[in-house]
Order: structure tokens, then sequence, then C-alpha cells
């Protein structure tokens, strides 16, 4: 079994999962709406990237800007459906108004997921206390990963934070895996590696063109390339 590094990409549309894992990718995150950093996609591009790629394919569980859950009755019916459509790993996370750990909407969320893999996404990042955050979700069935750049203002800030989180990865709440996300630039690579951080995720950085270009192979390539030496 392979121990490199895992790359996510994010993925739009089809055409996005297919250069990424082209590229190298080994996992995508699915979402629509990148104006509003990233919400549901709907079920039929969902089955149109299962049908284009054979890696593992992680949902957004969203539907607003933001890190307040909204409407949960909303997002059940879209893991819901999203579930019934094949998907079997996401992306969700929420906070309250005082920026803890919206508990009551994640779990009712999570209770539709049977189990499956999931990340909680950027919103620690905008946490009263992401220490706290960690603790209260430990138990939560399916957890595996937190997507963070260390700080609201991307990895640059945020690295004392992610190499401080790294060194605990034995504590309770911190065994799930570190993928680093948010303003990540290839030259932040080595010092992270060097920490023992093995999860990374990007979504401009795949897409030289900007957003309303598709992913770029290449871009990916290099990002594989980085990771692999």
């Amino acid at each position: 079994m392979s121990n490199r590094a895992v790359l996510e990409v994010i993925a739009l549309d089809a055409e996005d999962a297919v250069a990424a894992q082209a590229g190298g990718a080994d996992r995508l995150e699915l979402v629509t709406d990148m104006a509003a950093d990233g919400l549901t996609p709907s079920r039929e591009t969902f089955a149109a990237i299962r049908s284009a790629v054979d890696i593992p394919l992680r949902v957004m569980l969203r539907v607003a800007d933001g890190f307040a859950a909204g409407d949960v009755d909303v997002l059940i019916g879209k893991a819901r459906e999203m579930r019934a459509a094949g998907a079997d790993e996401f992306v969700l996370g929420f906070l309250d108004e005082d920026g803890h750990a919206d508990l009551v909407a994640v779990e009712r969320i999570v209770a539709e997921l049977d189990g499956c893999r999931w990340t909680f996404h950027r919103a620690i990042d905008r946490a009263a206390d992401r220490d706290a955050v960690r603790k209260q979700l430990a138990d939560l069935p399916g957890l595996d990963t937190f997507l963070t750049a260390g700080s609201a203002d991307g990895v640059d800030a945020g690295i004392p934070t992610l190499l401080e989180e790294a060194a605990r990865t034995q504590e309770p709440g911190y065994e799930a895996q570190i993928l680093v996300g948010g303003g990540l630039q290839l030259h932040h690579l080595p010092r992270l590696r060097a920490a023992g951080i093995d999860a990374f995720h990007i979504g401009g950085a795949a897409r030289p063109s900007g957003w309303s270009a598709p992913v770029d192979a290449a871009a990916v390539r290099e990002w594989r390339e980085a990771l692999d030496a």
C-alpha cells in the first residue's frame, strides 16, 4: 500500500475531475459555486464525475456561504440524495453564532451518512477555540480529516498552528488527518512535510487561468511531483 502524500483537488465538473486524476490527484472535493466558497453540487454532476474517474470523491454538504448550517433539513435532504446516488465520502462543518461547533447540526447530518468518512472543513479556522472543536467532534462516526490552513488568513499565517497540531496526533481530538488547504503554495510543502503532514488540498492552484477555466492537469502534476520528491 502506498504511503505517498494525499493530494486532493477541487472539481466542479467531469472535465475538472478527469484533468485532476490525469495530473495525479488522489481524491477530489466536489463542489459548485466557488463564489460562495463551495456548495453542494447537483446529483447529476456527482453522477457525471463518478462515471468519469475512479478515484475517491468527497462531496460538499453546504447550502449557503459562511459557516452557519442554515436549514439543516435541507442539508439532510442533500445528504440523503447524495447517498442514494452512491456518494460515500463527504465534507461538512458548521459553527454556531459564538464560533463553537454546531453539534446539533453536525450530529444530525452525520447520522444520515451511515458511517461514511467525512472531512470537517475550514470552519475550524473560524472557530473560537480550535482545540475545543476537535475534542467535541472526536467521537463522531466517520470523521477522519480536518481541512485547515491553521488560520482564517491562510497557510502563511497558519503554519505555526499546523505544526503544533501535527505534533499532537496521539492526543484525544487530534487523531484525524490534517489536510492542509487555503492559500497553500508549493514553497510551504517542505516545512509541512518535515512535520509529518501528509495530505494537501488545492483549488485555485490547479487552475492557473483562474476559476473560470478548468483544472489544468499539468498544474496538478507539478504538485504531485513536488509531493513525491
